[in-house]
């Protein structure tokens, strides 16, 4: 090899290492840099639950003439939910114009076009299931039973009923397995679940729902414990609007309640700085879901003043994600 040729080899051996140097401090600074991301901005855990929206949240635009009730599954599908949960008393005024086949064909086509799940239906103002008045009870059931067959047709789990009536526990809990066994049967022929809310007075004593529960022993009847509404007295006997004087246990009441669960609201009133329910533990909340086992629909409830119906449904839903990705 000639003088020259050496040096040319040199040459090309030295720029050949300081090539490979150069992509060797390239490549281990995009690992650094990937290490950093990784590390400052862990991956979301999936959640172990879907989330629904319960349209008692947007009662208050559909009562005051700002939202159609027709138009549900599309708000909801713009909040980006997958599912909705329907409340009958919504409904009253649409169907007196029409009647009820002609909403539920409405509703049912509206949501197939935005590609949400009918999840259940709240129903009220249908009668009382647990009055001692036996013709009344029955009444309420044979009430209900438009409900349950609207269900069936809309592709829902369920319906959630409400349990009014004697203030005696032993007389209540006896009318509760009367009408919900008696409704209950006729939902199983249609395969439609019947769920009850803590809603007030003795419904939101949940040792004794859970005890209607065993009672009643059908596998299609169940309960669906709400975050909040566990006031089992107000002032002066109001059922709704008076302040609440005596209060159940509310972490109490949803471990008691999980184990005939077949739904789940979640609660909602008012926000702090950090997002986190100010009445409301919804990390301990949801861990107690989590620990029965359930892996189903949380539908969103708020009932709060200091939001709008969007915002409050906003930051409910982002409290959901935030304590649920944690678990």
């Amino acid at each position: 090899m000639t003088q020259k040729s050496l040096k040319i080899t040199q040459s090309f051996f030295i720029a050949l290492f300081i090539m490979a140097s150069l992509v060797s401090c390239k490549n281990n600074q995009e690992k650094k840099e990937t290490t950093e991301t990784t590390d400052s901005q862990p991956e979301t855990q999936e959640l172990f639950f879907e989330i629904s929206l319960a349209q008692w949240s947007l009662s208050k635009p559909i009562i005051e003439g700002k939202m159609d009730p027709m138009n549900f599954a599309q708000k909801a599908n713009e909040m980006g939910f997958t599912g909705i949960e329907y409340v009958s008393g919504l409904y009253t005024s649409e169907i007196e114009k029409t009647n009820l086949a002609t909403v539920l064909d409405t509703l049912k086509a509206r949501s197939g076009r935005y590609n949400v799940e009918n999840v259940l239906i709240m129903i009220d103002g249908e009668g009382d299931l647990a009055i001692s008045d036996e013709a009344e009870r029955n009444k309420a059931v044979e009430n209900h039973k438009k409900w349950v067959d609207a269900a069936q047709f809309l592709g829902a789990h369920s319906i959630r009923v409400n349990l009014f009536g004697s203030d005696d526990p032993e007389v209540w809990k006896a009318n509760s397995i009367d009408g919900l066994k008696s409704l209950g049967e006729y939902a199983s022929s249609k395969g439609v679940n019947v769920l009850v809310e803590n809603h007030g007075y003795l419904s939101s004593n949940a040792k004794l729902l859970v005890e209607v529960m065993e009672g009643v022993n059908l596998p299609n009847v169940g309960t669906l414990p709400d975050f909040g509404n566990f006031c089992l007295k107000r002032e002066e006997g109001e059922r709704w609007e008076a302040a609440c004087i005596e209060e159940y246990p509310k972490y109490q009441g949803v471990e008691e309640m999980m184990s005939h669960a077949k739904a789940v609201s979640a609660k909602s009133y008012a926000f702090d700085e950090s997002g986190q329910e100010t009445t409301i533990d919804f990390g301990k909340m949801l861990k107690i879901v989590k620990d029965a086992g359930y892996s189903g629909f949380i539908g969103i409830e708020y009932e709060g003043e200091e939001l709008s119906a969007e915002e409050g449904i906003i930051a409910t839903k982002e409290l959901l994600i935030a304590e649920g990705s944690k678990l």
